[in-house]
C-alpha cells in the first residue's frame, strides 16, 4: 500500500441490499445470467452471453480450474460435537480447518468423522481463533472416502438450505474449469460458463490460460476491524505454470488484454506478477489482500459476481475499478433487480485507469 494511500474504513463499503435479491438457485442454463458492464466512462446493462462481443480477437482469459470438494465434516470427541471445514492441505494428512466449537477441543485429542466412523484425526496444537490443525494420516484415500461419504458441499452461509446442500447444489457449485480438487468455495465467476459460450470465445480469437488457486473457507469470514488493513486474510494454495504464465505474457506482448475470471484469478495473478506486469511461474500460498491503492500490474478486465457489503470481495472490485464508481454500479445493480453473491448475476469490470 502506498506510503500517501488515504485511511480506510469497513463503514465505508457497506451498501443496502434487500434480502430477496441474494439468489438461492442459478440461471438456466447457467450463460442466462445478467451482467453489468462497468467502465470507466459509464455502466451498460448486458448478459453473460454477450461476453464473446466484448471481448477482442488477441485477449486471453484467465480460469481457475480449482474443483470444490466436500469440505463441510460433522465430527464428535467423545459426546462432543464439531462442525469441521477443511480449508486447505498442508501436506501429509494435515489439514488446516475452521472449527466450529472449537473451544471443545484440546491439544492431542481425535475426533471421529461422523458417517465415516474409519476416519478420525488428531488435533494438532491448541486451537486458535477457531481454527485448527488436524492431522488425518498419511493415508489421503481414507480421507477421500470419508469425503465422499459424509462430506457436505460447503455452501455459503446465505444460500438457505435448512436439510442440507441438495445434489443439485453438487453439480450447481461446480465449475466447467473444475479440474484440481482443494477448493472449499466455488470461484463463482466461473459458474456462469457453458460449452456453447466458451466455443463462441474461442471462436472470437481470445486465447485462454488455465491457472489454480484452491479457494479457502475464509472468504466467507467477515471483516471484524473498523480498518480493513487490519484484517488478515487466510492464505490460499495456488499455482501458474509455465505454460500459463507464457500465454498470458505472449498475449499482453502482441497487445491484448488480460481478463481475469473471478476475483482468485486475478488475485493469483497479482500474487504472480512482477513490478512491470510480467507474469511469472508461480506455486505456493498467496494471502495478498487488494484493497484500495493498490496498483494492479496484470488485469484489464475482471469478470466476478456481486458481493457482499463490507467484504474483502467489494473492497478488491472497488480497488479494481475505482470505489465511487463500484458504489454507484451496485446502487444501479439493486435498482434493476440483478441477482447478487455465488448463485447470482455477473459483473464485467474494466480496470481503472
Amino acid at each position: 500500500m502506498p506510503a500517501d494511500a488515504p485511511p480506510l474504513r469497513t463503514a465505508d463499503f457497506d451498501f443496502a441490499l434487500p434480502e430477496d435479491l441474494i439468489a438461492q438457485a442459478p440461471a438456466r442454463p447457467r450463460d442466462a445470467a445478467r451482467m453489468l458492464v462497468v467502465r470507466q466512462d459509464g455502466i451498460a446493462d448486458a448478459g453473460v452471453r454477450d461476453l464473446p462481443g466484448l471481448l477482442r480477437p488477441g485477449d486471453v482469459m484467465v480460469v481457475n480450474d480449482t474443483k470444490v470438494i466436500p469440505a463441510r465434516l460433522h465430527a464428535r470427541r467423545g459426546a462432543a460435537r464439531v462442525e469441521v471445514m477443511l480449508n486447505r492441505a498442508e501436506g501429509g494428512g494435515l489439514w488446516h480447518a475452521l472449527i466450529r466449537n472449537a473451544r471443545r477441543l484440546r491439544d492431542g485429542d481425535t475426533i471421529v468423522v461422523e458417517g465415516a466412523e474409519d476416519c478420525t484425526a488428531r488435533v494438532v496444537g491448541a486451537p486458535e481463533g477457531g481454527a485448527a490443525l488436524l492431522d488425518f494420516g498419511p493415508d489421503q484415500g481414507l480421507l477421500a472416502a470419508a469425503l465422499e461419504k459424509a462430506g457436505e458441499i460447503p455452501l455459503p452461509p446465505y444460500i438457505a438450505r435448512p436439510a442440507g446442500p441438495t445434489a443439485e447444489d453438487a453439480a450447481d457449485y461446480q465449475p466447467i474449469f473444475a479440474e484440481r480438487p482443494g477448493a472449499v468455495a466455488a470461484p463463482t465467476a466461473s459458474l456462469h460458463f457453458t460449452e456453447a459460450l466458451l466455443g463462441a470465445i474461442s471462436a472470437r480469437g481470445v486465447a485462454r490460460a488455465t491457472v489454480t488457486l484452491h479457494v479457502g473457507a475464509g472468504t466467507f469470514l467477515p471483516l471484524r476491524s473498523d480498518d480493513p488493513r487490519a484484517h488478515n486474510l487466510h492464505a490460499e494454495w495456488g499455482e501458474v505454470t509455465e505454460e500459463a504464465a507464457a500465454t498470458i505474457n505472449a498475449a499482453r506482448a502482441a497487445g491484448g488484454r488480460i481478463v481475469a475470471i473471478g476475483t482468485t484469478a486475478l488475485r493469483l495473478l497479482e500474487s504472480a506478477a512482477g513490478e512491470d506486469g510480467t507474469v511469472r511461474p508461480f506455486r505456493g500460498l498467496t494471502d495478498l489482500f487488494l484493497l484500495p491503492g493498490h496498483r494492479f500490474r496484470t488485469a484489464d478486465l475482471l469478470m466476478t459476481n456481486f458481493h457482499l457489503p463490507k467484504s474483502t470481495l467489494f473492497m478488491l472490485v472497488c480497488a479494481f475499478s475505482g470505489t465511487e464508481r463500484m458504489k454507484a454500479a451496485y446502487a444501479h445493480a439493486v435498482a434493476q433487480r440483478y441477482r447478487f453473491y455465488s448463485y447470482g448475476d455477473a459483473s464485467l469490470l474494466e480496470r481503472a485507469a
